[in-house]
């Protein structure tokens, strides 16, 4: 099936219920049933019906308090369970009788826990999937509608949280998520967060997709730790995308460090870095690798669409402050604007005659004695048509002018569409860090990492524009085994290239020989020079054993070859059962050696490799990976990003190899994993050698191939 047809949940009386039940409410202070009542009850706006359930009172804040869920008067939209992990279970399955809608459940010891949490809370799982009630949770702080003011949530913070914007986030840890909420001091405010803990029903893919449906969001952030269903997430990102809602991501876990401690932290299935790193980049996500990258890039998008190459414009009072950033604009491969002569003309009408009136612009200290200055010259920068982006870098907190500059800054932005970026660089944050801030700037304090916000700005509005002209393929999602006898016995490397041969792959020629007078005979078949190989489904390198023998000429060194290397092979792997030896033609040593590659990802599916191969694999790692199926735009971009693509366009007079014979290749391996999927694990064509262009015979030749077909479960 393909990630088309995953259907997500209608989350609507979850983030806006009509009523919630808080079964575990108390009235005592400090603790949680008393946050999650307090912040329902006197926090927020909601404006539903609230029922505490709690056998031991009647009242709780002069709200009639029910004994259990079953004596509930009406069966709740949501249900918040905040009671030991105990009578967890017990309570949903009471919830789920009642017909209530949906369960947060708050309460930790489940799958972070052991094997026995695991075990609950799988139970949980089930509870969901028989009774049709969704559950978020457990291990979890709630989830948090900002834009309504509703607060299910048991952080004593919550009433200071209460700022609503156009960013929409989506969390799995619960500290790193109120991180991102408190972005609102600087001015970066958000719409939703939900914090799902340990997943065991809803999950970060579920408020993806919700989040793309509300239109308070503008841009969605999510903080992954663990990814159990690799289609969903797919699935969620494609929804996002299809409503041009960016995705900015960060997935814990991108060193065996960080995916143990993600292990221990949440249970999820830990993703290996660079494999996230390859969806992420294929669908559109900007990846972001800490907090302040995160919110930083998430604000600069929803302040505007960036432009396929956006120009740079830097402005500001301070010369050093100027250099250094109009330093880093080129150094993080942007391009600073050129003025128009209108522009140019304005700029040298307002500003004094030592001011620099080229990008960037340096108003120099003379605003300090006429701070119009500072706006004329700004607003004439923000008119100019070459200019998408001003960047305004303000090194020091100098009182009472940085107030009136910012004022400035507010004032002009309110004239203008473009966004301009001011960069408050002093830890004194004085009353003008404060103006900017109210206004909603989402101010940076650094400008390495606003250029680096700008730079991850600018991608998205290339791949953006790329997507648009070239959509990506349909991810597959992973479907259940089959057996593996569907697919024909690819168990030796003759057995595996018949098989490429059958669905029209070009392979070299080839015979196996099982006796001296067979190896003579078929000798006499072929002109040029032979390559001689162990044909044993139990050795998969069969160099590493004495199994190959390159460049043979002649009968009588076919013989001798083939003795030599029985004997090596009896030496060095006596148990392996021995098929024959394969003689194959010998494919001219001209040109480049690529491995191509695929795997099979427990979340994802079938990935791609394509890269340097041969001897160099291991030594180079200069590879490029896709998730499957791909089109030969996204080969074609995989192929152009390799360190070593020159040798194959031709580099200090070496001819230009075949590279469209490479892309035919590359993409009937993605056929074939579409065909045959459900019974491949992995398929290695290494090395496949990319000759010259107009080169006689074939000019990509399969040297090796290795497929190992995916076991029944």
């Amino acid at each position: 099936m393909t990630t088309s047809s995953i259907v997500f949940p209608d989350l609507s009386y979850l983030v806006r219920p009509r009523s919630i039940a808080v079964v575990g409410a108390s009235d005592k202070p400090g603790s949680i049933g008393y946050w999650v009542l307090h912040n329902l009850v006197e926090a927020s706006d909601f404006g539903g019906d609230i029922y505490p359930v709690n056998p031991k009172r009647e009242l709780i804040g002069g709200i009639t308090c029910y004994p259990g869920v079953e004596q509930l008067p009406v069966a709740a939209d949501v249900a918040l369970i905040v009671i030991p992990a105990t009578g967890v279970l017990e309570a949903l399955e009471q919830c789920a009788s009642k017909g209530i809608l949906f369960v947060i459940v708050f309460t930790s010891g489940f799958g972070e826990s052991g094997e026995e949490g695991l075990k609950q809370q799988q139970r949980m799982r089930e509870i969901a999937e028989q009774s049709g009630m969704r559950i978020y949770g457990p291990n979890c702080p709630g989830f948090v509608n900002l834009a309504d003011n509703i607060g299910m949530t048991l952080s004593p913070a919550f009433a200071a949280d209460q700022t609503s914007g156009p960013l929409g986030i989506a969390t799995q840890g619960g500290g790193l998520g109120r991180n991102l909420i408190q972005a609102s001091s600087r001015g970066a405010r958000s719409a939703m967060w939900a914090s799902l803990g340990n997943s065991a029903d809803l999950s970060v893919a579920d408020f993806i997709h919700h989040l793309s449906t509300e239109d308070e969001v503008k841009v969605i952030i999510a903080l992954l730790e663990g990814v159990d269903d690799g289609s969903r997430l797919i699935a969620a990102l494609n929804a996002a995308a299809a409503v041009r809602k960016p995705v900015v991501a960060m997935k814990i876990g991108q060193s065996e460090y960080g995916e143990k401690a993600v292990q221990s932290h949440t249970s999820s299935m830990a993703v290996s870095g660079e494999i996230n790193s390859v969806v992420f980049e294929q669908y559109g996500v900007i990846e972001a690798h800490d907090m302040d990258e995160l919110i930083d890039v998430a604000w600069l998008l929803t302040r505007a669409a960036p432009p396929v190459n956006p120009k740079i414009a830097v402005f500001g009072s301070s010369g050093g402050a100027l250099a250094l950033a109009a330093d880093m604009v080129g150094t993080a491969g942007l391009e600073l604007s050129e003025f128009t002569d209108e522009t140019l003309a304005t700029l040298g009408r307002v500003l004094p005659g030592f001011a620099s009136i080229v990008n960037p612009v340096d108003t120099t200290a003379s605003v300090i004695s006429d701070i119009d200055l500072f706006q004329q010259s700004l607003l004439a920068v923000a008119n100019d048509p070459n200019v998408d982006v001003i960047l305004a870098p303000m090194p020091l907190d100098y009182g009472d002018h940085s107030l009136k500059s910012s004022e400035m800054v507010v004032a002009t932005q309110k004239l203008t569409s473009i966004p301009i970026i001011p960069v408050w660089m002093s830890d004194s944050r004085g009353e003008g860090y404060q103006v900017l801030t109210e206004a909603g700037f989402g101010v940076t304090s650094s400008l390495s990492k606003t250029l680096l916000a700008l730079r991850r700005w600018a991608d998205y509005g290339q791949w953006r524009a790329t997507e648009d002209e070239f959509p990506a393929p349909s991810a597959l999602a992973l479907s259940a085994p089959a057996a593996s006898a569907v697919l024909s016995d690819v168990s030796t490397e003759r057995k595996a290239k018949n098989w490429l041969a059958e669905q029209g792959i070009v392979v070299p020629q080839s015979a196996i020989v099982t006796t001296e007078t067979e190896a003579r005979s078929v000798s006499e078949q072929f002109d040029g020079p032979l390559v001689m190989k162990i044909e044993s489904a139990d050795i998969a390198h069969k160099s590493d054993v004495g199994g190959v023998i390159v460049g043979v000429h002649g009968s009588d060194a076919v013989a001798a070859a083939r003795e030599q290397i029985l004997a090596a092979v009896a030496t060095n792997c006596p148990d392996a059962h021995i098929g024959g030896v394969l003689i194959e033609e010998m494919v001219p040593d001209d040109g480049v050696e690529m491995i191509v590659g695929v795997h099979r990802d427990p979340v994802y599916g079938h990935m791609l490799t394509v890269g340097l191969g041969g001897i160099y694999v291991e030594i180079f790692q200069d590879v490029q990976r896709g998730l499957l199926p791909l089109d030969e735009h996204r080969v074609r971009a995989m192929l152009a990003k390799l360190k070593s693509l020159p040798l194959l366009t031709g580099v200090r007079g070496r001819p230009a190899c075949d590279i469209d014979g490479l892309v035919k290749l590359l993409l009937s391996v993605s056929d074939l994993i579409t065909a045959y999927g459900d019974h491949i694990d992995e398929i290695e064509l290494n090395p496949v050698r990319v000759r010259p262009i107009g080169s006689a015979g074939h000019t990509v030749a399969i040297l090796d191939a290795l497929i190992v077909p995916r076991v029944s479960q």
